[in-house]
């Protein structure tokens, strides 16, 4: 592997709290204090005038839908996709076909894994078996076969014992529980947020309240157990104010939030546009600036995209019935510079953090720092490029993503993953 050398970029390290105009030095798949003068003349030079260099993202919240639903994406398309957007490491979610409750299937993964994916990428297992939320999944043995976390996301343990009874088996083998917050009994048949906007569309409405009762029935079993729970995608202005109450006792409770959570409401489906229909749907301006103000203070410690590619079939049809979910790994970056560097003023080094250092962070994982020493992962971007986003002409096998065909602002131009150059001004380098 050959030596890389950044040259003149701005270096923002969040870990070290570094911020400052250098270069960076990469051998043998490890960031390094500097290269003699002989590997400099062999070294591969990537010019960074005007460009950050930055900890390889880290999303802790995606679905590469292998095995099973290969027609909307692949380990090989999404592992590309996030590296296009400067991600290095990833973890998917467990709602395949089969779902993700054996070892055998993370097996399956892993090996895929090891053939096809360009960038690091990490599996979860089900709590539930056949994530039914009826009986649990057998978790001593996914965590043996190498799953990083176990959750349900796509569904919700509804059953309160049930749930408290996985958070105990996974504190006893030293994994975090990812819990997709949803009373389902409140939102059957719900299509968008239930507020004034459903009324007027004539869409059922799908409460704020089945997020914030799970979030409560969580806050509840973690202090209870000690076990570690992460809270999904939040979106509810309730939900934020209850975490942040949890932390200040002391709860053993993490959160995250998405890119589109922060940047859009739900005004946002006026046109019946399935490419703005998630779960959980997009909330109301005062639950968005809940949210920004939740990332400010550290209630909620990261931003996780939930990408989720959906087929042009299985959006293309009447609002009610188009499958919840959206791209997000290749638009993730500038969507976030865009919200709260521009527009809230956070720093720089503030949004780097909050996607790279502290989702490895919570979810005890290598990454997340540049340095000397450290795993060479490193996002290199463009804050101030502009550029029209093309879903279609993206990574991904799906084309699903309400910034399709808008003007962005913020580009990755290269990403390495353990010191080996895996995407460089818009081409994928992985030797096919």
């Amino acid at each position: 592997m050959p030596s890389l050398w950044i040259k003149g970029a701005r270096i923002i390290d969040p870990a070290s709290k570094r911020d400052e105009v250098g270069d960076l030095f990469i051998t043998d798949g490890k960031i390094v204090g500097s290269l003699s003068a002989a590997a400099r003349k062999r070294a591969r030079k990537l010019e960074g005038r005007g460009l950050v260099a930055a900890p390889g993202l880290v999303d802790i919240h995606v679905h590469f839908r292998e095995p099973g639903q290969t027609h909307k994406e692949t380990i090989a398309t999404g592992s590309r996709a996030a590296a296009a957007g400067g991600f290095t490491t990833v973890i998917c979610m467990p709602n395949t076909a089969p779902v993700a409750d054996s070892a055998g299937t993370i097996q399956f993964m892993k090996d895929v894994i090891a053939r096809d994916a360009v960038i690091r990428v990490l599996p979860t297992g089900c709590i539930t078996l056949g994530m039914k939320g009826q009986a649990l999944a057998p978790i001593g043995s996914l965590k043996r076969a190498g799953v990083v976390a176990i959750t349900d996301d796509g569904e919700c343990v509804q059953n309160n014992d049930l749930m408290r009874r996985a958070v105990e088996y996974a504190k006893m083998f030293d994994l975090p529980v990812m819990d997709h917050c949803q009373d389902q009994s409140m939102t059957q048949g719900a299509a968008m947020n239930e507020g004034v906007v459903s009324t007027r569309l004539g869409l059922r409405g799908w409460p704020n309240a089945a997020e914030d009762l799970i979030v409560a029935r969580n806050v509840i079993l973690a202090e209870y157990t000690g076990a570690h729970i992460h809270l999904q995608h939040i979106s509810s202005k309730f939900a934020v104010e209850e975490i942040r109450r949890a932390k200040a006792r002391g709860a053993k409770v993490t959160a995250e939030a998405t890119p589109h959570h922060l940047a859009l409401t739900e005004s946002a489906l006026g046109t019946y546009d399935t490419n703005f229909k998630m779960n959980p749907p997009l909330r109301t301006e005062e639950d968005r600036k809940a949210l920004i103000a939740g990332l400010r203070d550290g209630t909620i410690d990261l931003i996780a995209t939930d990408h989720a590619p959906h087929t042009d079939s299985d959006k293309d049809r009447e609002f009610d019935f188009a499958a919840n979910g959206i791209l997000g790994l290749e638009t993730a970056l500038p969507v976030v510079l865009d919200v709260l560097v521009r527009q809230h003023r956070f720093r720089l080094p503030r949004v780097i953090d909050l996607m790279s250092r502290q989702p490895a962070r919570v979810m005890r994982l290598p990454g997340g720092t540049l340095g000397e020493g450290s795993v060479a992962d490193v996002c290199v971007f463009n804050p101030d490029e502009t550029w029209r986003y093309d879903a279609k002409a993206g990574f991904s096998k799906s084309n699903n993503s309400p910034w399709h065909g808008q003007t962005l602002t913020g580009r990755v131009k290269a990403t390495i993953c353990a010191g080996r150059l895996v995407y460089d001004q818009g081409r994928i380098l992985d030797g096919s």
